[in-house]
């Protein structure tokens, strides 16, 4: 963590002066970043690495907004400070994270509830009804969704993959009993398309639905089912929402509208391709061009000024998370830590291939925040606790020191 600290301080000293807060503000964010790893229970060994390496995106994501808008920057931090005073917090109650596998329909009613206040109070901005506004404060409560969502199937899962696994394809009876309370995943994700307009969240839900599905189960089957459902959904979708429609179009053609609705993709392929190999360099782009670029437009900021070099340093870091995730849980015994190891990992990457897919011009983009990095306050409290339950997961016991009388004996 001092490592990672002294990273963030070597990327934060570029920032515009002033964008990032008084020095005593930053000292307070290393001390929460010391302490997040000092308070770790005695007698356990953790993998360090994965707050360290979200200390890094998080530090490089701040310095990336501190250059696009003070303001928001500073809004960041407490964000940020936030994040890291629950992640301390809830740290006790991760170390029993297994207990969590005894309350799985419980998080399927939370997440019916935060569905509920977003449908009665939610705002709807640029199309998609995602943020619960509590006075000058907007959350995302499908960012705490994502997460409820993986604990309760990896805890469904694991109690009922061999009977899943076991059942015929063509038993339909079968198939409904153990499957049926599976489909809420399936279904939360076809809600969100429908009723919330976001196809980026939707598809997030289903890739970590299918994957832990197919971890536990091996049923190539359903998984199958389920994507050609989501697919003839989504098609359905952009017939019929303009909002999904429009995201479309202007990825099969930006350059149609270029000072319209396809502005915001033209100029961020514009940034892209100023940043070249290696960059213009930090405060010597123009990604102030593009709209929203705090938020969904982040990672062209980034290549921008720092240029594919940069671009495939981030993504390297954020392979290298999800692969200590993916490492946890082939190092715990039981199903239930695997799968939820699995659950979390997926529930990053994806997020991080879709935004980054999005931003290039693989597949239309949407309103996922890329994690860590991007403005958005609600994503980095997520994220936060996401690498926290993974972090409390790979503890393991000290290896038992040897006497001094077992070391002479031959």
């Amino acid at each position: 963590m001092a490592g990672a600290l002294a990273i963030g301080a070597l990327i934060l000293s570029f920032a515009p002066p002033g964008a990032v807060g008084p020095w005593w503000l930053m000292l307070l964010l290393a001390v929460l970043a010391l302490a997040w790893v000092g308070l770790q229970p005695a007698g356990t060994v953790r993998d360090d690495a994965l707050p360290a390496l979200a200390i890094v995106l998080a530090a490089l994501g701040l310095a990336v907004v501190a250059r696009l808008s003070p303001a928001l920057a500073q809004r960041q931090q407490g964000w940020l400070i936030l994040s890291l005073v629950l992640a301390i917090a809830a740290g006790p109650a991760f170390t029993h994270f297994r207990r969590f596998a005894a309350y799985k329909y419980l998080w399927v009613i939370a997440s019916l509830v935060l569905f509920g206040l977003l449908l009665a109070f939610g705002e709807e901005v640029n199309g998609a009804r995602l943020w619960i506004r509590v006075g000058s404060v907007q959350y995302e409560p499908i960012e705490l969704i994502k997460l409820f969502i993986v604990l309760f199937l990896a805890a469904y899962l694991a109690e009922m993959a061999d009977v899943i696994a076991n059942a015929r394809p063509w038993s339909l009876q079968a198939n409904l009993k153990y499957l049926g309370p599976l489909f809420i995943g399936w279904g939360a994700s076809m809600a969100i398309l429908i009723v919330q307009h976001d196809l980026g969240m939707a598809t997030l839900l289903l890739a970590t639905f299918a994957t832990l599905l197919f971890v536990a189960t091996r049923r190539i089957d359903i998984v199958a089912l389920g994507a050609a459902v989501f697919a003839a959904g989504a098609y359905w979708a952009s017939r019929h929402f303009p909002y999904v429609h429009t995201r479309i179009a202007v990825w099969r053609n930006p350059f149609a509208d270029p000072l319209g609705a396809g502005y915001q993709s033209s100029q961020a392929y514009y940034a892209l391709a100023a940043g070249g190999l290696f960059g213009t360099g930090y405060r010597l782009g123009h990604p102030n061009f593009i709209p929203d670029v705090a938020t969904d437009y982040v990672y062209a900021a980034f290549s921008e000024e720092f240029g594919l070099v940069g671009a495939l340093i981030v993504l390297m870091i954020f392979i290298g998370l999800v692969r200590r995730i993916l490492a946890v849980g082939l190092e715990q015994p039981d199903l239930y830590t695997k799968l939820l190891a699995v659950g979390l990992a997926t529930t990053l990457g994806v997020q991080v291939f879709v935004i980054v897919g999005g931003v290039v011009g693989v597949f239309p983009l949407t309103g996922i925040t890329l994690p860590f990095i991007s403005y958005g306050g609600s994503s980095l409290v997520a994220n936060f606790l996401l690498v926290a339950l993974a972090w409390a997961m790979s503890a393991r016991p000290l290896p038992a020191q040897r006497t001094s009388k077992e070391l002479r004996a031959p």
